[in-house]
């Protein structure tokens, strides 16, 4: 089974995963979609991406 955002329920990528992983718990077995995530710390889904891009340049690991 895909893992689904813990707030509205949509499939998740593995970078919406990995940047919720990366940002909020590295250990998180519940995870937010990129739209979840940017309403529960008011910030733009845009800024998330654009973090999702700088982590995949830096070659984290998170990210495949």
């Amino acid at each position: 089974m895909a893992d689904c955002c813990f707030r509205c329920g949509r499939e998740l990528t593995a970078d919406e995963i990995a940047v919720y992983r990366r940002l909020v718990n590295r250990a998180a077995s519940e995870y937010l979609c990129i739209t979840c995530f940017a309403k529960e710390f008011s910030v733009t889904e845009e800024l998330i991406r654009e973090k999702i891009r700088h982590f995949k340049e830096m070659g984290c690991t998170l990210f495949s």
